[in-house]
């Protein structure tokens, strides 16, 4: 029998006129039409049917859409979705016999092959619905030109080829189902795939809202999309407009409309919309959240085994991702940003907020927006995560890594009024006093770690902590560890923001590692809950709208802290709202604990906190390089500042977040510490003629007096006594060590 090869040419096509003029008028049955079929090899021949490529959409913990992605804006919906007259009007201008013949087209091949003969080419298509399916899914099935270029060859091969395809897709399915296939897969122009895309963007609603003239517009916009396409201007939709009075004719010529319904149709305006169809994160809501989602989709082997996999599921597959973000609470930590620092600002302010015993991110915010302006200072990158999320390398985070001392502390059998007495300069006795988890001896006895002010004296857990002496938690540090401290941060997964390995100096328990507020944040959240650490978790799950199928993923935990350790940490941590360098901020009306965190010479600022359900770290530093452009003598939210502090910037802007966030929900108490094993002191009492600490002699946070920090900011303040040169620094500093205080760079 005749094969493919044998079927090109003017011959052939003569031999195939005259077989289908032999064919019976409506076609599809018949000895004569088996004899031919037989003859010319026209047999069934099986489509392999991709998934369509359609948007995938990210909603937010309510069910919101907060992000769509495509590489084809497309949108899958069952025939049923699509109105009646829409289906009426791409039939009856696409192939009015639709219903009544078989997979070809008698009538219209002979009318195409006798016009394509006369002009010595293929000129006319004559192709049924069916064949024009199998034609759509053989050009998107291509994936690369040459694959597309052959889908559209004008050739008789690749027409047999389409027949031979279309008897096989009759056979398979009804001929709803192969509308319904038809109309999903089909382009209308202006980038949008299938009808129900197509009815969003012309005219901003779904394809079971269209009406009759609208219905005519995208029919007659499918015989050619790019030379119709409205989004190209007044002569194209001048062409559109002619296109849907065509079909609109034919509507009534084939007695599917009467001549009054399309003369009335025509009297419509062409009401092309353009509705905007939003693309990416920085088309969405809540870009940076929806950036983590984005990055975690794409490179975590969980949503697939190869990048290439997991790029074409996400930006083709239609997925629906469900996710953490709990928009009430991203509500809060925008505005409380909003409130403090402009979009305009040279420092950029960031959070993000964590549950507590989940790991879920419920939200993520920064001060700028996200997109590509340098001009309107807008941002590219994720400010409030790391380099695998889309981060780049993060701020130092200063004093709040004390509170991974303080833990290694109370891990080590302290109780909360052992201490140690200490003066205002800290220098490693010997090389060896401080040693890396590799063994190498990281103490410098020719540095010397200063404190701004203060009293020196007997410092205790809670004391020290407070007031966030520097000296005390270097001394603190040499007694427990430096790789005790070091891996008590990485048990409750910090890590640093550019992926590199962790910086394991002395200074370590200064906070001289960049970090982000996610994994700040949710380091944080571990210690409220009793120390169960869960990794960061945005996606809950995933559901594939092509095969229907739904994965959900659970939060992944794990204990990382001694319960109890957790709850005597909490109980520190609470002091530093009531007696530490939070005083002048205040909390926040329920339970809470925090730290707070300056670098050296004010070069960024911090704060993290957490009650029993929420945890938030903020961060605010200058993303040209927080070492070259510190916060002294700036002006933020339209306030001039001597210098930044912890307690004030990132402090009040964790206050207004978190009690805007949990607003409503009951409060709850942490834990009470267990007395009987971190209560009072057992070897490091305090001496006995040691005179008792006096909080507001202490300068928290490094400053001459924190209780009055705003309104000593505001009158020029630029830090009382502050040495750079010796790394003496508000709240611990990071700059007090030889490899501490590096140029961060630009972020």
């Amino acid at each position: 029998m005749a094969g493919v090869a044998r079927l090109a040419g003017a011959g052939v096509a003569a031999g195939v006129l005259v077989a289908a003029i032999a064919l019976p008028a409506v076609g599809g049955g018949g000895a004569v039409f088996v004899s031919a079929a037989e003859e010319l090899d026209i047999r069934p021949m099986e489509l392999k049917e991709p998934s369509l490529a359609q948007a995938s959409t990210v909603y937010d913990a309510r069910g919101r859409q907060i992000a769509q992605f495509y590489d084809q804006y497309r949108k899958v919906v069952p025939l049923s979705q699509v109105s009646e007259v829409m289906r009426t009007a791409i039939v009856a201008i696409e192939d009015d016999r639709f219903y009544q013949h078989g997979a070809i087209d008698i009538e219209g091949t002979i009318r195409a092959l006798a016009k394509n003969l006369s002009a010595g080419g293929v000129s006319q298509g004559g192709s049924s619905i069916t064949q024009q399916y199998v034609k759509q899914v053989l050009l998107n099935s291509a994936t690369t030109d040459a694959g597309r270029d052959k889908a559209l060859e004008a050739s008789y091969a690749r027409k047999l080829n389409e027949l031979r395809h279309a008897l096989a897709v009759e056979q398979k399915y009804t001929k709803d189902q192969i509308l319904e296939k038809y109309l999903n897969i089909v382009y209308f122009g202006d980038g949008a795939n299938g009808v129900e895309a197509a009815a969003r963007r012309f005219f901003g609603i779904p394809a079971a809202r269209l009406n009759l003239a609208q219905a005519a517009t995208l029919a007659g916009a499918v015989q050619d999309p790019n030379r119709t396409d409205p989004g190209r201007g007044r002569k194209a939709r001048e062409l559109l407009l002619e296109r849907r009075d065509v079909v609109l004719d034919r509507m009534a010529q084939l007695g599917r409309i009467t001549p009054e319904q399309a003369a009335e149709a025509k009297k419509a305006k062409l009401g092309y919309k353009g509705v905007p169809q939003p693309n990416g994160c920085q088309a969405g809501r809540h870009p940076y959240f929806c950036e983590y989602v984005r990055y975690e989709l794409l490179t975590n082997p969980a949503f697939g085994g190869t990048a290439q996999i997991r790029r074409q599921r996400f930006t083709q597959g239609g997925l629906k991702i469900y996710t953490t973000l709990d928009p009430r609470m991203q509500a809060a930590a925008d505005q409380a940003i909003r409130k403090r620092v402009f979009a305009s600002d040279d420092a950029v302010a960031s959070q993000a907020l964590v549950q507590p015993g989940t790991g879920m991110i419920r939200a993520m915010a920064a001060s700028r927006k996200f997109g590509d302006s340098v001009r309107a200072k807008e941002i590219s990158y994720n400010p409030v995560a790391d380099s695998r999320h889309g981060g780049l390398i993060g701020f130092q985070a200063g004093s709040t890594f004390k509170t991974f001392t303080l833990i290694a502390a109370l891990k080590d059998g302290m109780k909360l009024d052992d201490g140690i007495t200490v003066g205002n300069g800290y220098t490693a006795p010997s090389p060896s006093s401080f040693r890396n988890c590799e063994g190498e001896n990281m103490g410098i006895p020719s540095w010397t770690v200063t404190n701004d002010e203060g009293t020196p004296g007997f410092k205790t857990l809670k004391t020290g902590t407070w007031g966030s002496v520097n000296t005390f938690f270097m001394a603190l540090e040499q007694r427990v560890g430096l790789c005790e401290t070091v891996e008590t941060a990485k048990s409750l997964g910090i890590r640093r923001a550019d992926g590199k390995p962790l910086q394991e100096y002395e200074t370590f328990t200064l906070g001289i590692n960049e970090m982000d507020p996610v994994t700040v944040a949710n380091a944080y959240a571990a210690i409220a809950a009793r120390g169960r650490y869960c990794a960061p978790m945005a996606i809950t799950k995933v559901t594939d709208t092509a095969t229907g199928r739904t994965d959900a993923y659970a939060p992944s935990c794990r204990q990382a802290l001694d319960a109890e350790v957790a709850d005597a940490t909490a109980e520190v941590l609470t002091g530093v709202f009531t007696d530490g360098t939070m005083r002048s901020v205040g909390g926040i009306g329920r339970p809470a604990a925090g730290k707070t965190g300056t670098t050296d010479g004010y070069a960024t600022a911090w704060f993290a906190g957490f009650t029993p359900d929420l945890a938030g770290a903020v961060s605010i530093g200058d993303p040209r390089g927080s070492q070259r452009h510190k916060l002294a003598g700036v002006t933020i939210g339209g306030r001039y500042f001597g210098a930044v502090a912890g307690a004030s910037l990132p402090g009040p802007i964790w206050k207004d977040t978190m009690t805007a966030a949990l607003r409503g929900t009951p409060a709850r108490d942490f834990t009470p510490v267990n007395t009987s094993r971190f209560g009072g002191c057992g070897a490091s009492c305090a001496p006995v003629r040691e005179e008792p600490d006096e909080p507001a002699v202490e300068d928290p946070d490094g400053l001459r007096d924190e209780l009055q920090l705003d309104d000593q900011l505001d009158g020029g303040l630029l830090g009382d006594g502050l040495d750079a040169g010796t790394g003496a620094e508000p709240d611990g500093g990071t700059g007090t060590g030889p490899d501490a205080g590096l140029d961060d760079g630009a972020r």
